[in-house]
């Protein structure tokens, strides 16, 4: 066997889920990297993947992989950059196994990731909220529950894989009404709730089948909706809600939409940016500050607080020889 089996297998195994206890949404993520780069050598090489070797994989490899997503998989630059660090992981990790391919192993780590231009984050103004809100068919179960997912979403800004992970035990609708939700990087936060948001879910906790501990949001069968699943009904109900928001027409409305629109909605309220970052569970208030740039009526009342600085217009005229001489060369 070769030295790369043996070490994936314990990237895996003892560092990723023993040392680190990384999250099944980080484990998956770095899987998929490895099983679609072992078949991409695999592919080139004629070698069968149990059979590679570390060897295999250096620099040149690496970056021809990396084109490939992006070429022929049409991956975006984000998501390049994503495969980029779970194979950069699994190579810092075999650095202290097999000091013997420190070379190939540094010229690895040395592939830099790929800058892009960032573009600014979409979110739903307050009447696309509430023609969104108003979408769901609330004379049937699906769309009580879906208007409930929504206003839930739009009022906290939960992520998807949080929204699906809530059960009913997490939701606290007395004095000082809140819920528990289990965010990203296993951080648990508590995040408050909006009076409305509070009659919506008494409503619907009341309707939802299954004990405390069943998904707040389940399906029909009793099971938590998946991310694709809530993206398939957020899509719909985009659609329905266009009849009567036209500029909700051609605009994608996603989960992180959601998200992002519960984000602006605090920052037109006043609130710090440090606040919400540690509402939206943000490790760094610098990742909030794309809601400023994305913010032009922000921007405008900052401008229209600035003070004329009463310099008149028109062309600079020297009022010296020698300096009229100097500007006319």
């Amino acid at each position: 066997m070769t030295a790369l089996a043996p070490t994936l297998q314990a990237f895996f195994t003892d560092r990723l889920a023993g040392q680190l206890g990384a999250s099944s949404h980080t484990v998956a993520a770095y899987r998929d990297t490895w099983r679609l780069l072992l078949s991409f050598v695999a592919a080139r090489t004629g070698t069968g993947p149990a059979r590679l070797d570390i060897t295999d994989l250096d620099a040149t490899v690496i970056g021809a992989f990396l084109d490939h997503l992006e070429q022929h998989r049409g991956n975006s630059v984000r998501t390049r950059n994503a495969r980029l660090a779970a194979i950069h992981s699994l190579f810092r990790f075999a650095a202290f196994r097999h000091p013997e391919h420190a070379q190939l192993i540094a010229r690895v780590l040395a592939i830099p990731a790929k800058r892009y231009d960032r573009t600014l984050v979409g979110y739903l103004t307050t009447e696309e909220a509430a023609a969104l809100l108003a979408a769901p068919d609330r004379s049937t179960w699906t769309g009580r529950r879906d208007h409930a997912l929504i206003q839930l979403a739009i009022t906290t800004g939960l992520r998807v894989s949080e929204l699906t992970g809530l059960a009913g035990a997490d939701v606290h609708l007395g004095t000082g009404p809140h819920l528990l939700c289990h965010g990203k990087g296993r951080k648990d936060r508590t995040t408050p709730l909006t009076r409305e948001t509070v009659r919506v879910l008494r409503t619907w906790i009341a309707e939802r089948p299954g004990d405390p501990a069943a998904p707040l949001f389940p399906t029909r069968t009793g099971r938590p909706m998946t991310r694709d699943a809530v993206a398939a009904r957020l899509t719909s109900h985009a659609l329905t809600a266009a009849s009567r928001c036209p500029s909700l027409t051609g605009k994608v409305v996603t989960p992180h939409t959601l998200r992002h629109t519960a984000a602006m909605r605090l920052l037109h309220a006043g609130v710090d940016l440090t606040t919400i970052a540690l509402w939206l569970g943000h490790e760094s208030s610098e990742t909030t500050q794309i809601y400023l740039h994305a913010d032009l009526t922000l921007k405008e009342r900052a401008i229209a607080r600035t003070t004329p600085t009463g310099t008149p217009t028109g062309r600079y005229r020297p009022t010296d020889r020698l300096l009229a001489f100097l500007e006319g060369l």
